[in-house]
């Protein structure tokens, strides 16, 4: 049994990864840890994690950057490993979680869906295929209430892409720009409005044609499969970073 440490046990992932957990058997919510006290909760809430006194073999953590240096220092002083799914980190937080990775288990991911990693992977096999001949341009959609722009998973794809294509270089806005595109340019657009859980879509376009590959997801149960299934891999794991690959992969 996988005991959880839910960090952002109040908000509306954290109700996904709690039903998640509810319906398997090998994992359970021992604690919450929330600014905001959840309705109903079944297990032990907390308000900071300098609070918390119950056991558990691992974190779940869907809240806010600003979380992260209370949680690693937990996590570090406890030796738990952590599933890192909140994003809008900041590059020096970043580099606070590859640090921390060398003490704990980090399970690090902007994006839990098995269809998005699939098309981070057919992604960069397109990029490889056709090279510079085709732009690349990566449209991202979500609800009104989203806080970061672009998504974690924006990024994860143009970072994937950017292995293959080096010298790319991000372009988020081109109301500012009086000029051609440049082929090493990845373009990346926001959408945010209603209640969009999450589409993202990467277009190749070359001469004379244009490739599309998207994905949508229907509910946030997606994601809090995805990250339960996560934190049971991730127990009992050296220390080290770990992603959907490695999850997948069996590793």
């Amino acid at each position: 049994m996988t005991e959880i440490i839910l960090s952002g046990c109040s908000g509306k992932m954290g109700a996904s990864i709690i039903n998640s957990a509810a319906a398997r058997s090998d994992c359970h919510i021992a604690a919450g840890v929330d600014i905001n006290e959840p309705k109903d909760a079944d297990f032990d809430y907390y308000r900071s994690f300098g609070e918390i006194a119950t056991d558990a073999d691992v974190i779940i953590d869907f809240s806010n950057p600003v979380v992260l240096d209370s949680m690693l220092s937990y996590a570090k002083q406890h030796k738990l490993p952590c599933v890192i799914c909140t994003t809008g980190f900041s590059e020096e937080q970043k580099a606070k979680i590859q640090e921390a990775s060398k003490e704990i288990p980090i399970f690090y991911s902007g994006n839990m869906s098995l269809g998005i990693n699939l098309i981070i992977e057919l992604a960069k096999k397109a990029a490889a295929v056709f090279g510079e001949d085709f732009d690349v341009e990566i449209v991202e959609q979500h609800h009104n209430q989203k806080l970061d722009a672009p998504s974690g998973t924006a990024l994860m794809i143009a970072d994937a892409i950017s292995e293959i294509r080096p010298e790319s270089e991000y372009v988020y806005d081109r109301h500012a720009y009086r000029k051609k595109r440049e082929k090493r340019e990845i373009g990346i657009h926001s959408v945010r409005g209603g209640n969009i859980v999450g589409e993202h879509e990467v277009i190749f376009a070359g001469q004379d044609e244009v490739l599309k590959i998207s994905h949508s997801a229907r509910s946030k149960t997606v994601f809090a499969v995805g990250a339960v299934n996560a934190a049971v891999f991730l127990k009992g794991k050296k220390p080290g970073m770990y992603n959907m690959s490695d999850l997948l992969a069996g590793r």
